[in-house]
């Protein structure tokens, strides 16, 4: 596995790392609440991947991780899958299953997802083969589907991402860590492609 420090990173659609968003403390990448919501993006693209981070948010925090996304669209949502990370026990989106802690944002609810408590770290892992995906929360599979069934393809169409062609087609594109407006913290983030 690669280990993706600061230097992986840089702003959606900069050039460098927005530090007025974002600080690099040691080996951990803080989104910085009420800064300008820059989201992350990484330097390399990548196809297939194997994603393992461990994640942090506070009391109603909200971030995720977002996968083969194209800086061809105004935000990363636009293009990029989403593996929510929610803090379900304060923040109102946990209170429908498609967008609590460990969903394929907006479209599949997480299966059995274990407690990740706000304040401690918890460990994310995100694989993608083809247009099979994985989540995992502290160890455990949670969602397991293919963006390529045509199930899943119905509720795209039925969602917010329905206006966004290119969502959820490419084959390859950037990871980004999410700012969502809350205090976020990622670190021992590594990437198997």
């Amino acid at each position: 596995m690669i280990a993706l420090g600061a230097d992986a990173w840089r702003g959606y659609r900069q050039a460098g790392f927005p530090l007025a968003s974002w600080a690099i403390e040691g080996e951990v990448l803080h989104a910085l609440a009420g800064a300008q919501r820059v989201d992350l993006v990484s330097r390399r693209r990548f196809g297939d991947f194997d994603l393992a981070l461990e994640w942090k948010l506070p009391p109603g925090g909200n971030s995720g991780v977002l996968w083969r996304v194209s800086e061809e669209h105004e935000a990363a949502w636009h293009s990029g899958p989403e593996l929510q990370l929610l803090d379900d026990s304060g923040h109102p989106d946990a209170r429908v299953p498609e967008t609590a802690c460990g969903a394929l944002y907006g479209l599949q609810a997480p299966l059995d997802a274990p407690d990740c408590p706000p304040g401690r770290w918890s460990v994310a892992r995100l694989r993608v083969n083809g247009s099979r995906v994985e989540h995992w929360l502290n160890g455990r599979r949670v969602l397991d589907c293919d963006l390529a069934a045509e199930a899943l393809r119905a509720r795209i169409r039925q969602s917010k991402f329905r206006d966004f062609p290119a969502f959820a087609r490419a084959a390859e594109g950037h990871l980004v860590l999410q700012h969502h407006g809350s205090h976020a913290w990622f670190r021992k983030i590594r990437v198997e492609a």
